[in-house]
């Protein structure tokens, strides 16, 4: 499975192709399709990662309380 980066980086490679207008309607669509699931893969990968990140709160007694990242939705 390639790294979130390596994801991203076809993405993007993707992304310049079909920018570019000069493939196929058949090129055009593969490509597409292949980029619908990188982007697919890379926000459920964002996705888990957000949700193992803590915010480090220091409480009034100088303790620190770790708390959930919070998402906006």
């Amino acid at each position: 499975m390639p790294s979130f980066e390596e994801s991203l980086k076809k993405l993007e490679s993707i992304v310049d192709k079909l920018e570019k207008g000069d493939l196929s309607l058949e090129d055009s669509l593969k490509l597409f399709e292949e980029g619908v699931g990188l982007s697919a893969a890379c926000k459920k990968e964002l996705e888990e990662a957000e949700g193992k990140v803590q915010i480090l709160i220091k409480q009034r007694d100088g303790s620190l309380k770790a708390e959930p990242f919070p998402t906006e939705k």
